[in-house]
């Protein structure tokens, strides 16, 4: 099992982040040992003294495929789940600015938290459909599926000329603008729509 990360795929946190909207999708890898299931807390590593959250909807890969079709694409998901990709910010601007490699930043242990899925005929329009994330009741982002840069069916496309998708893989799909840092104590809620499914705490 691999984690696949979009990154920049909303224009609106490009913007935030001071970066160019990109011409192809941008991807990035997280290892198993960053999952964090169950609603499990959140410990700030010490390692960073700046973790931001970014929340993201995630497709649940559910058959192995190389090189897929886009209009093939549909057939490789039937749940569609939301999570939280953790950054070290601090950490990550440092790499940046050295022109290194950033995974130090992103793909640390329980960096991946995920929530429950929905099966994908449970939506009106996959392409169409409200997320957010609540931390302490305060409502910090919410994104729109239409206002993806690269839809659902391009993303598994492109990385699967790369990268074999195989069963039980997830694909973080990007975050919307709004992304900040956490502190111990906060509490975070996650919806799609109206439906939480992911609820827990930054220890």
């Amino acid at each position: 099992m691999k984690i696949i990360c979009i990154g920049w795929n909303y224009s609106e946190h490009t913007k935030e982040l001071n970066n160019t909207v990109p011409e192809k999708p941008l991807f990035f890898l997280k290892p198993d040992t960053a999952l964090l299931r169950n609603n499990n807390p959140f410990f700030i590593p010490d390692f960073s003294s700046e973790i931001h959250f970014e929340v993201e909807i995630i497709l649940k890969i559910n058959r192995l495929g190389k090189s897929i079709q886009q209009k093939f694409a549909n057939r490789y998901f039937e749940e569609i789940g939301i999570g939280i990709d953790f950054t070290a910010r601090d950490v990550q601007r440092k790499c940046i600015e050295k022109g290194q490699p950033w995974e130090i930043a992103k793909a640390f242990d329980y960096s991946a938290a995920i929530g429950k899925f929905l099966n994908k005929s449970s939506f009106n329009s996959i392409d169409d459909f409200q997320f957010r994330l609540d931390i302490n009741g305060k409502t910090v982002q919410r994104g729109l599926t239409r206002n993806m840069i690269f839809k659902f069916d391009e993303i598994i496309s492109y990385v699967s000329r790369f990268i074999t998708l195989r069963t039980g893989d997830y694909i973080f799909t990007g975050t919307p603008s709004g992304v900040g840092p956490v502190k111990t104590g906060d509490h975070l809620q996650a919806f799609i729509e109206d439906k939480l499914l992911l609820d827990f705490f930054i220890k």
